[in-house]
Parts: C-alpha cells; structure tokens; sequence
C-alpha cells in the first residue's frame, strides 16, 4: 500500500532502529540534523542503502566556527545529504544565502542587500538581508569620515567596522568588500584580501573587484587628474585587467563579486571570470539615455546644431566620452548606437531595465548555477517599482533566490510604507484614545 502526504524525519529513522547514528557523529550534532525530513515512500530506498547517518567534517566546522546554538544549524548554509563509500549518509553544509536556520529557505524569490557599512543602520534592517555591499566610498566617505554616520568616531578603521558588521549579521549574510587600490601589486592585494577574511570568514567574504575598463596602472594618475582615454578603448592589456583579477582570486577560492556591469555586452565577458555575483547597474545608465534621447529628438526635430553641442557636452560631463573627444558629429553617431543598444523605444528598454533583464536571460543559460545577479544604483522612486514588477514576470520565475536587489537602507525604507498607513493608524489609534 502506498501512503502518500507523510513525512519520515531522520530523527524517527533512528528512533525505530532504521538507522544508527554513526559513531563519529556525537549526540549534540545528530539533534541538528534529526529534524531533517523525506517523504514516506523514499524512506524504503534509504533503508536498503543507508546503515547510518552522520555529518561532514566541514558540518562540524561551520557549527564550531560560528558557535550556533544547541539543536540548530546556522543561516545562509543549505544541507545537502551525501552518500559516503562507508554506507553512511552524512548531512553536510553548503554557503547558500538564500537559507536561514535549519535549512529552511528564505521566504520571497527575491533577496535583499543593503548598500552600506553603517552597523547602527545595519542593526535596523539585519534581519531582512541576504548581502552587504560595501566599497571604498561607502566604507570612508559615507561612513569612516562622516562624523554623523560615525557617531563619537567610535570606528577608526575599516578592519573594525567589517569586525562589527560581522557580528551583526551572524552567519547568514555574504559581505562584499572591495580592495582600496585594484591596481596594487599582487602581493598587497592578497593580504589585504587575507585579512578581511581572517574578519568574515571565507564563508561570509565576498571580494568585490570592479571592471576597471581601459584604466591600467600607468593612466590612472592622468585619470584622476581629470585626463582619461576613451571608455571604448580596444587595447586588451587594459581592458581585461579587471576580469583577469577576478578570474584569478576565484582560481585561488575566493568568491568575486564582480561588478560596474552598466551594459549588456559586458556580462557574458564577465561571467567567463566565474563570478559568484554580477551586477546589472541601471538607474544612472537610464537617466543619461533618457537625456541623450531627449537631446537626440530636439536635433532631429528643429536641425539646430546647439542640440549636438549640447549632447558632445552632456556625454563628455557623464563620461560617456573621453576628455579630449570634442567632435560634436561623433557624440551625435556614439549616442544613437547607445539609444538604439538600450532599447529606449522598446518593451524591454523603456524602463532601464533592459540591462538587468539581459543579465537574467543571460544567467539563465550559462552553467554557473550559483552565480547570482545583483540589481544596483537604483534612486528614484519609479526604478523601485519597475524593478519589483519586473522579478515578478513569468519569463524570470525560474530564478528562484538568484536575483539580489541592492541599495542604501534608507532608499529601501521608502518602500515599507504607503499614505494609506495614516488613514487606518488614524481611525485604530482615535478608536484607542
């Protein structure tokens, strides 16, 4: 007789004498795991191949390492059962931040980041976060060097503030964090990255390295002295510095954030790096389409040469051109292909998102199963909406958990709300009083 609709724990398994615990696997380990379920009828399979059951070492480590509490297994590890040669079916721990405790998965498809590394803001939202992203400008403009976020100077460096937003967070959270200089030597880089890690944990670590562009050791001074060749530029030494820095720190085991993604064509390049994020930027992306479009209709609508000017002038400003391109016909030519590639005048581009909704088709089909593509640079109010009905098209419901939406927290507290909240909290707290 088949019994359909009934659970079997492994706990029970071992309660009836199915299964014996294996000896290396200790009482206060087994009650972590015996809570672990299967349906009735896979239970007869089990049997005649598993004599007992157990963990991993590595079960044992992460346990040990994160100190969790009795009876549990921590947030973002998934457990994933495996068949050892010995007969023994062992529970082991897998980094997946789409899990909190126990195993269970996190409640929507979509995860959430937060743009900071401010711990008070941290501490207000820590339980809705699968990520924190952090770079050099978040960590000391916004926070290190702001005496309103830095409340009393209490941090003083950036090894302290990754220290707290580690003890924050606990385990379930991945924390990206970007090296102060991607163009040091090897050597500097890898300790600095050493010792975030001896912070986070490889298990929580995330190096974040960006797209460098056309930017090499030799130009960045000339750069940052406001002198830059153009972002198109074809020398490979330059333009692949920063996939070669991301393919060789996930060589050496690092997971990479691999970010500054602002146009389709750079993803499938980036995803051969084996990045375990990739970014989508929209927002800024959208706004400069937007007005070279608008610069682009009035050119075509009046011929008045003022209006490419105006665009040679807007490009240059947004870096879209390099600092000694003056040819107004060139801007003109570079901004139509831009306006064309992005799809302004198309279902998939007049949002923005044309970028974002690329990065998921391309995610789709490419063997990176972990890989996850983050949502970023988002401002407006409008770009919220956009990118919360987008994940909810029926093209992207296969990307169960993969998708990561990223901003400042103060942005994403905009979003809790709505003006219907006064109406009701008016009437229940009148009806109180």
């Amino acid at each position: 007789m088949k019994i359909k609709n009934m659970r079997c724990t492994l706990g029970a398994l071992v309660a009836t004498g199915k299964l014996t615990v294996a000896a290396d696997t200790d009482q206060a380990m087994f009650d972590r795991i015996k809570d672990i379920d299967f349906a009735f009828e896979e239970v007869t399979g089990i049997s005649e191949y598993v004599r007992a059951v157990g963990v991993t070492e590595e079960f044992k480590k992460v346990i040990h390492l994160f100190r969790v509490r009795d009876g549990v297994t921590p947030a973002g590890f998934r457990r994933q059962l495996i068949y050892e040669g010995d007969g023994s079916m062992r529970v082991d721990l897998v980094r997946d931040i789409a899990y909190e405790e126990n195993g269970k998965r996190r409640a929507t498809n979509v995860l959430f980041s937060a743009n900071t590394a401010n711990p008070f803001t941290v501490a207000t939202m820590k339980n809705f976060i699968a990520n924190l992203t952090t770079n050099p400008q978040i960590i000391y403009d916004h926070f290190l060097n702001n005496p309103k976020a830095n409340k009393n100077n209490q941090f003083k460096d950036r090894f302290e503030v990754m220290r707290e937003l580690g003890n924050l967070v606990g385990p379930g959270v991945d924390i990206s964090v970007e090296v102060n200089n991607p163009f040091a030597d090897e050597s500097a880089l890898m300790e600095e990255i050493a010792q975030f890690e001896e912070i986070l944990t490889p298990y929580r670590l995330v190096v974040k390295v960006p797209h460098t562009g056309p930017l090499n050791k030799q130009n960045v001074k000339d750069f940052l002295n406001g002198n830059y060749p153009s972002v198109f530029s074809e020398e490979p030494e330059s333009a692949f510095y920063g996939h070669n820095l991301a393919y060789k720190l996930q060589e050496k085991g690092y997971r990479v954030n691999f970010t500054l993604m602002s146009d389709p064509h750079q993803m499938a390049l980036a995803l051969l790096a084996k990045p375990y994020f990739i970014n989508a930027f929209v927002e800024r992306r959208h706004t400069q389409t937007t007005q070279m479009a608008r610069l682009l209709e009035l050119l075509d609508k009046t011929g008045e040469p003022e209006y490419r000017e105006r665009l040679q002038e807007y490009m240059a400003e947004t870096d879209i051109l390099a600092s000694d391109d003056k040819d107004p016909g060139k801007a003109e030519k570079i901004a139509r292909e831009l306006v064309a590639y992005r799809g302004f005048y198309t279902e998939d581009g007049k949002d923005g998102l044309d970028n974002a909704r690329h990065g998921l088709r391309l995610l789709k089909t490419a063997n990176l199963p972990e890989t996850r593509l983050i949502i970023c640079n988002m401002k407006s109010a409008q770009m919220y909406y956009d990118v919360d009905k987008m994940l909810v098209e029926p093209e992207f419901a296969c990307m169960k958990q993969r998708v990561v939406v990223t901003c400042e927290p103060e942005y994403f507290a905009r979003f809790t709300g709505s003006p219907t909240i006064y109406s009701y909290q008016r009437s229940f707290l009148n009806a109180v009083k």
